[in-house]
């Protein structure tokens, strides 16, 4: 039967052997990484996104716009009817700005 100060000093080799084989397997990994960004051209906003100096990532994609519903005949400016109105519409009766 095996001793614990043995199976201690296998731990401590087999940990050491574990370390090595994943520095050896990380290295190629990188090198794979590498050549295929090389190959395709690729950046690190196309690897990992956008990110803010947050840590917030940035979403890059098409944004869908909405038809505005409101026009100011004075100045025609528009609002779409989402969010906090502007002071030309504000606490008045919509239907008359209405498109």
């Amino acid at each position: 039967m095996s001793t614990y100060q043995s199976l201690l000093q296998k731990k401590t080799e087999l940990d050491a052997k574990i370390a090595e084989a994943h520095k050896h397997e990380k290295i190629a990994a990188i090198t794979q990484v590498r050549e295929l960004v090389q190959q395709f051209g690729l950046s690190a906003d196309d690897l990992f996104g956008k990110y803010t100096s947050a840590g917030v990532r940035i979403v890059v994609g098409k944004r869908s716009t909405v038809a505005p519903k409101y026009r100011d005949p004075a100045t025609s400016a528009t609002w779409t009817g989402r969010g906090k109105p502007p002071k030309w519409i504000a606490d008045k009766d919509r239907t008359a700005f209405a498109i």
